[in-house]
């Protein structure tokens, strides 16, 4: 069971935060009290490129899922590129994605056409879905037609696709209890069937814009935002608790997460994080996010890894939890999955041995931060960190402004500098920096050894552009 927020900050978990922002969030500790925490856990920049990250093992770069979403897009998951879904049918499992996809606009870029057996979700980020609302919505009716947001979908393999009617402000109250409604009926039915399940649940809180029920206004005593916070903390136990009345939570892999670093732009309508930056950046803020991984019996309880740890690692991990770790391989060299033949890079490792203890240490060493519009800005190998670009903007320029590219990289120690500070608070940095050029040129090889796979294994599309002249 895969159960994931949106734009949730390591901030906003009480298991991370120790309660300093006055609310406590305990459905979700529970998973740290049960399970494993990660301090050292990579999303993506934004929402698209993280859930494809996730649900390919590929990184953005290599789908062309590296930019948000948008009404309208031809963009979306390609047929060429397999799904975690698709990988599992083959075994057996039943599979259910619920709320929020963005993964592409039309039909051909479903779940259901990807291995899932059922979907109820939307499609985009909650600020686009209620742009029709907004008074000064373009009024001709080709502008609707072309770029206005399809409703919440419910769809099934079979090829039924159900439009259940808009995501409306109203709606948005109470959406994801209706996610959650379909997961819980999902499980139950898989259970009944006495089959194994996949499910990936999408909560669309905590994702600007906020709009809660007036029974749970003012429950935090810190804000809507906070009341939203708590509000997806219940709908995670609901999840917990149908595992345990089921009977099977012992035998159930679950991770939480969420897509990318809190888009704190929209604050007090924002998620909070230690980490410089926030969404859109390639600092540490736009990619860290919270990670917890409970596994009873399997994943040591209360325990806390600094390992680097990708949305990537998840697709050879639970096709090796599913008894399959080999799928890396199979796929480099042509692997069928159901009627469909597969073969692709995964960017990911197989977490399984290092998650139960057999090993002492992740697989994982490096992790390349590309931008939405698909360029490097930076590599993370081991504790250091070299920079190639940055963003300078703040606020909503961030998604503006271009991001400048340096001259000579920068370079962080992400043990001794986490929050990356120093370049512009420390006396000493440059001098710091100097005396460590060689990590610059390391860095080149891991780059270059890196890009060398898209030459074998290239992008199965471009990004999309928000230049008018190349939307598609």
């Amino acid at each position: 069971m895969v159960i994931w927020g949106d734009d949730i900050g390591i901030g906003n978990i009480s298991a991370y935060n120790r309660g300093i922002m006055g609310y406590a969030t305990p459905n979700i500790d529970r998973l740290a009290n049960e399970g494993m925490l990660f301090t050292d856990y990579y999303g993506e920049q934004s929402c698209t490129a993280g859930r494809s990250a996730f649900i390919t093992g590929q990184h953005p770069l290599r789908t062309g899922l590296t930019k948000v979403g948008s009404p309208g897009s031809s963009i979306g998951i390609q047929e060429r590129d397999p799904t975690v879904a698709e990988l599992l049918k083959p075994l057996g499992y039943a599979t259910g994605q619920f709320g929020k996809n963005h993964l592409g606009d039309r039909d051909e870029y479903l779940p259901t056409n990807h291995g899932f057996d059922e979907f109820k979700g939307n499609l985009y980020h909650l600020n686009a879905e209620e742009e029709p609302e907004h008074e000064d919505y373009p009024k001709e009716e080709w502008v609707r037609e072309m770029f206005a947001p399809r409703g919440v979908i419910h769809s099934f393999a079979d090829g039924r696709v159900q439009d259940t009617g808009p995501l409306t402000r109203k709606r948005m109250e109470t959406v994801d209890e209706e996610f959650l409604a379909e997961a819980l009926k999902f499980m139950d039915k898989a259970h009944d069937r006495k089959q194994p399940f996949f499910v990936w649940f999408n909560s669309t809180r905590m994702h600007a814009r906020t709009h809660v029920k007036d029974e749970t206004l003012g429950r935090s005593g810190q804000g809507f935002y906070n009341d939203g916070m708590m509000e997806h903390d219940d709908h995670v136990g609901a999840l917990l608790d149908k595992l345990d009345e089921l009977g099977v939570a012992d035998n159930t892999l679950v991770f939480y997460s969420t897509d990318n670093g809190p888009h704190f732009n929209f604050w007090p309508d924002g998620a909070n994080s230690p980490f410089r930056g926030e969404k859109n950046t390639t600092w540490e803020g736009g990619f860290r996010v919270p990670a917890l991984v409970r596994w009873p019996g399997r994943v040591n309880a209360g325990s806390t890894s600094n390992e680097i740890m990708s949305h990537l690692d998840w697709a050879p991990t639970i096709m090796a939890a599913a008894g399959d770790g080999s799928i890396r391989e199979k796929l480099l060299e042509g692997h069928r999955a159901g009627s469909k033949t597969f073969k692709v890079h995964l960017d990911g490792y197989n977490f399984l041995p290092y998650l139960t203890g057999e090993e002492k240490r992740g697989p994982r060493h490096e992790f390349f931060y590309f931008t939405d519009d698909g360029n490097l800005s930076a590599v993370r190998m081991g504790d250091w960190k070299v920079m190639f670009s940055e963003q300078r903007a703040h606020r909503y320029d961030l998604w503006r402004e271009q991001f400048d590219v340096l001259r000579q990289p920068k370079l962080f120690n992400l043990r001794r500098d986490p929050y990356e500070r120093a370049d512009t608070d420390s006396n000493a940095y440059n001098e710091w920096v100097m005396q460590r050029v060689p990590h610059f040129y390391k860095s080149a090889v891991v780059v270059g050894t890196f890009m060398k796979t898209f030459q074998e294994y290239p992008p199965s599309q471009g990004p999309q552009s928000t230049d008018p002249a190349k939307f598609r």
